[in-house]
């Protein structure tokens, strides 16, 4: 990393879509930081409610710089893509925007970044850490070690632990893995790049909780639904079955979960019975694919039913 190139220790980055609402949470949260080095960006993916008044007026009151961009309603991964060039901190935390996180979260998570060796931290991309709900219960299980260095996809397939987490980034890694973009397709699964990161570099996993998840939100910006992004779903799951093979042994009906919601989408997508046997390069993901393209071309049908009979 070459540290000159960045003002600031962080960039916290807050893609939102009509969040004037929750936005406060992010915004109290930085001004009760300990660690002061750090910016606040902003990508307002289109709102029309009062997100830019409120935050022309934060801005005027803050004791940390504040940027503000606006872009067309494209989706958050877009937002993320615009935003990460525009960073000026060494190390990039995304922070959603109707979540809130601790006053020294900024603090503990240079503290564990800072606790890599110096001479290792070229193999690592961040920290992530553990998140609780807004009632106060952790989310999920720990890690299997304080700390565990390992990749995401061994944390995630070997050591299951696939609940919600947070991830400190270095700014540098992130701007070498953008997400795809489809036009008209507004959402991603964001493991897409998460996990293409892990193919190349480890994450510190720390049993520390410092980000609370407000899950009763009905309309965050990210979702782990799957909703009409079919290209983009699809990608991610022919990247399941191209990529992360040789960790099958440890969750089989994942795998093959993965094969049939890989089928359903590309069909969706209109992507024929041979384009897909021809999109899957192991042959683990093929035999999957073959156990999973049925019952994904019926899937496909059905949705495609009940868009005709307007049923939702």
């Amino acid at each position: 990393m070459n540290d000159s190139a960045y003002k600031h220790a962080f960039t916290v980055l807050t893609p939102t879509h009509n969040r004037a609402h929750t936005l406060h949470r992010v915004y109290e949260s930085l001004n009760a930081q300990t660690l002061r080095d750090f910016e606040w960006l902003v990508v307002d993916d289109g709102s029309i409610d009062n997100t830019a008044n409120i935050i022309r007026e934060w801005s005027t009151q803050a004791s940390f710089p504040i940027r503000y961009y606006y872009q067309s309603n494209s989706g958050k991964h877009v937002a993320l893509n615009r935003a990460l060039p525009l960073a000026l901190g060494k190390l990039t935390l995304i922070a959603d925007s109707d979540d809130s996180f601790v006053p020294n979260t900024l603090e503990r998570f240079l503290f564990h970044w800072d606790s890599v060796p110096k001479d290792q931290q070229e193999q690592f991309c961040g920290v992530t850490c553990l998140v609780q709900d807004e009632s106060g219960q952790q989310i999920g299980g720990k890690y299997p070690f304080d700390p565990t260095d390992s990749s995401l996809l061994e944390v995630f397939y070997r050591y299951g632990v696939r609940q919600e987490q947070w991830s400190l980034y270095r700014t540098d890694v992130l701007r070498a893995f953008p997400f795809p973009e489809v036009s008209g397709e507004k959402f991603v699964l964001e493991g897409v790049v998460w996990f293409k990161i892990a193919a190349k570099y480890k994450t510190r996993f720390v049993n520390e909780t410092l980000r609370t998840y407000f899950q009763g939100a009905s309309d965050q910006l990210s979702s782990n639904r799957l909703p009409k992004a079919h290209t983009l779903t699809s990608i991610y799951f022919a990247q399941v079955l191209n990529e992360h093979h040789p960790w099958f042994r440890y969750a089989p009906l994942f795998f093959l979960r993965s094969a049939v919601v890989y089928a359903h989408f590309s069909f969706l997508s209109g992507n024929s019975w041979g384009s897909q046997w021809r999109k899957l390069a192991s042959p683990i993901g093929r035999l999957l694919w073959l156990a999973g393209v049925t019952p994904g071309y019926l899937l496909a049908k059905r949705d495609v039913w009940r868009d005709g009979n307007g049923c939702h």
